[in-house]
């Protein structure tokens, strides 16, 4: 009686409470909606072309695609529980789940921030930025790179804090402030009207840009998320093929520039496909974030992270 009882408990588990199991796995799809937040910074791009090729589609993903102006706003979204997962980075992530909003790293994303002084500054290398007024979005990948600078450099600097991309520009340009921490393409297009470049990212090695998701999503949806990755790599594939006028108008209906034709026709190398974040530098970008007093404790890599989509 005792058996019988039990395989009856066990079927109806299985067959009716999808809960006792895990809701997907790695291989099927949920056919729910995808809602991924972006900014307008060559990190996005695959996505959007993902999405507007049509490769989501081929993957059988359902993909909507929300563009925010800044990070605080897509911050909020993230909060509202609004997107499934959005570009950030490790010390956006850190934060969420220091919050009690659980979220997973899954990637890392294109990325190159530039540090550009303003045109009448007379400043052309890096060290001259000493005591100098920069503008910044604070407590996020910006200013991580920028003290990373600083400190190679020996010098202390000034945060403006604009939020706006628009308001950074003009008065970068407008030699109201000494200099900028831009992500591409408005850095190169800054750089054509007359900024001065003093340093990059990627030549410096300092990589802290991320897509996550929401836990809900790599637990209940991973087979979703590989999707999502294969159709990422294939925009990547196709990027990386195409000539830039095939897919430049696209990308202004997305708040880029119109400039982001000649960026991305004169840009060294190709698009990378998705791939993962070292753990010296996960551990680098924690330890800055714990140290402004963003997060409670230091988080480890296996905490924060799942590279299994991409791996």
């Amino acid at each position: 009686m005792k058996r019988t009882t039990a395989i009856f408990a066990l079927l109806i588990c299985i067959l009716l409470l999808p809960g006792c199991s895990k809701a997907q796995d790695s291989g099927t799809l949920s056919k729910q909606e995808l809602k991924v937040g972006i900014l307008p910074a060559e990190s996005a791009i695959p996505i959007i072309l993902a999405q507007e090729k049509g490769f989501f589609e081929e993957a059988g993903l359902n993909v909507s695609i929300k563009s925010f102006s800044s990070p605080n706003d897509r911050n909020v979204a993230v909060q509202a529980k609004e997107l499934d997962a959005a570009i950030g980075d490790v010390m956006t992530a850190a934060t969420f789940v220091d919050r009690g909003i659980p979220v997973k790293i899954t990637s890392d994303i294109s990325e190159d921030f530039k540090i550009l002084a303003s045109p009448d500054s007379g400043i052309t290398k890096m060290e001259e930025l000493s005591g100098k007024r920069i503008s910044l979005v604070p407590n996020f990948i910006l200013e991580y790179i920028m003290d990373q600078f600083a400190a190679e450099y020996g010098f202390d600097y000034e945060i403006v804090e604009i939020p706006s991309f628009a308001g950074r520009t003009e008065a970068l340009m407008s030699n109201q402030i000494d200099g900028v921490v831009y992500t591409e393409p408005q850095a190169g297009m800054l750089v054509n009207q007359g900024a001065h470049l003093l340093g990059s990212s990627k030549e410096a090695g300092i990589k802290g840009g991320t897509l996550f998701f929401t836990d809900q999503m790599t637990t209940d949806r991973p087979g979703d998320i590989k999707a999502f990755y294969q159709a990422y790599n294939k925009a990547v594939d196709y990027m990386n093929g195409a000539d830039v006028k095939e897919y430049s108008d696209i990308l202004t209906k997305y708040q880029f520039p119109d400039a982001i034709g000649a960026y991305l026709s004169n840009m060294d190398g190709g698009f990378a496909h998705a791939g993962t974040i070292s753990e010296d530098q996960f551990d680098s970008i924690v330890k800055w974030t714990k140290d402004k007093g963003q997060i409670s404790k230091i988080y480890t890599y296996d905490e924060l992270t799942d590279f299994s989509f991409v791996q």
